[in-house]
């Protein structure tokens, strides 16, 4: 009901450092602005695993018909995060009343700002990662087109690099009824779209996936002005390292042609956002086994393919064996739930499934069995 937006997340924080506190978990409170980091010391040496909640809400004003609805005027939990963190919570306090059973910790990890700016990476930057030394790191996300009670994982790639573009078509204004005379950059950046939409179309082996979408454009104000230029922004989704840096470079070349064979002129810029998100595949399989524990091995289901959004977990992923899995909340197979949504909304009994996965993934991460893989 109270949801913050990324590194603002102050009274979130303050609220899970305090629940933890209160059940006796060693707290580090205002890392890398807002996060928060839990260590559950088992009673025997050994390993430690990290698990990661990320705590942030999106500014969309909330329509559910919910007893929980948001207070917050323009800002909702429309992608589950609050979930997020209320499961590993639930999952904190679970091991917590294992620790005697526990050969290693469980390191727990309240991230802020994963929607935009990103705080996995600035939390590693403080040394999440280290002292004690992370081996291995888990965490999950509420899916809107999973069905209730069931668990997908993936194997390898599972999420893409959400990297952000914008360029600007810089012309020559003038009157709408005298052409000639400007330098039109709505009609160029038509062109513009059309040739950087073919790169994908024809210029990338459709076996391998990629995604260029255009999401803003602005330029011009009224009806019989042509505008001096026209700004426009979208995205780029990939996996191989590669074509990560092909792709804009790409695209650069096209803009620079056509803007150059038009007397105009531009303007490119390249946001690079998370890494892809590749899954351990023994941590995988790991996961696989845990959560089979939970709910059956029945509903722990292999994703038909990765996802092109993108996640910043990547970032832990990237530096210690990782796996990364989804709970469904869609109600049946037939009504998904859409995020990133006005009414996004989804049952809270599936809290129950993120809490007991988490722990049970933690636990036996951390018992003699299956030490040696990590």
């Amino acid at each position: 009901m109270n949801p913050e937006l990324g590194f603002e997340e102050v009274e979130t924080s303050r609220t899970i450092a305090d629940q933890l506190e209160k059940v006796g978990i060693e707290v580090k409170r205002n890392v890398a602005k807002t996060g928060v980091v839990g260590l559950i010391k088992g009673k025997y040496p050994g390993k430690t695993v990290l698990l990661r909640a990320d705590m942030d809400a999106l500014l969309i004003e909330e329509e559910a018909d919910i007893p929980y609805k948001s207070q917050v005027p323009g800002k909702m939990h429309a992608c589950g995060h609050d979930g997020h963190t209320a499961g590993l919570l639930g999952a904190a306090m679970i091991l917590n009343e294992l620790r005697d059973e526990l050969h290693g910790n469980v390191k727990l990890i309240f991230q802020p700002a994963e929607e935009n700016q990103g705080g996995a990476l600035p939390m590693i930057e403080e040394g999440v990662l280290d002292n004690p030394k992370v081996d291995a790191a888990f965490a999950c996300h509420l899916w809107g087109s999973i069905k209730e009670g069931t668990v997908h994982v993936k194997h390898g790639y599972a999420m893409a690099a959400p990297d952000i573009f914008r360029l600007k078509v810089i012309g020559k204004g003038g009157h709408a009824a005298m052409p000639h005379l400007t330098v039109d950059p709505i009609m160029i950046s038509m062109q513009v779209m059309n040739s950087m939409q073919m790169i994908i179309s024809r210029k990338v082996n459709p076996l391998q996936p990629a995604v260029l979408s255009f999401t803003s454009i602005h330029g011009g104000t009224t009806h019989n002005v042509i505008p001096n230029e026209v700004e426009i922004m979208g995205t780029i989704r990939s996996f191989d390292k590669e074509l990560r840096e092909w792709i804009p470079q790409t695209m650069e070349n096209v803009l620079k042609g056509i803007t150059e064979s038009q007397g105009a002129s531009y303007q490119f810029e390249l946001i690079k956002r998370y890494p892809p998100l590749f899954n351990n595949h023994e941590m995988t399989d790991l996961v696989s086994n845990s959560v089979a524990k939970i709910i059956g091995e029945e509903n722990v289901l292999e994703a038909p393919e990765a996802n092109m959004g993108g996640e910043d977990f990547a970032y832990f992923a990237e530096r210690v064996p990782s796996s990364f899995y989804f709970v469904g909340i869609a109600p049946n197979a037939e009504e998904a739930v859409s995020h990133h949504h006005p009414k996004f909304a989804w049952d809270d009994k599936n809290l129950l499934i993120v809490s007991q996965t988490l722990a049970q993934i933690a636990f036996d991460s951390l018992t003699k069995e299956t030490d040696d893989l990590l």
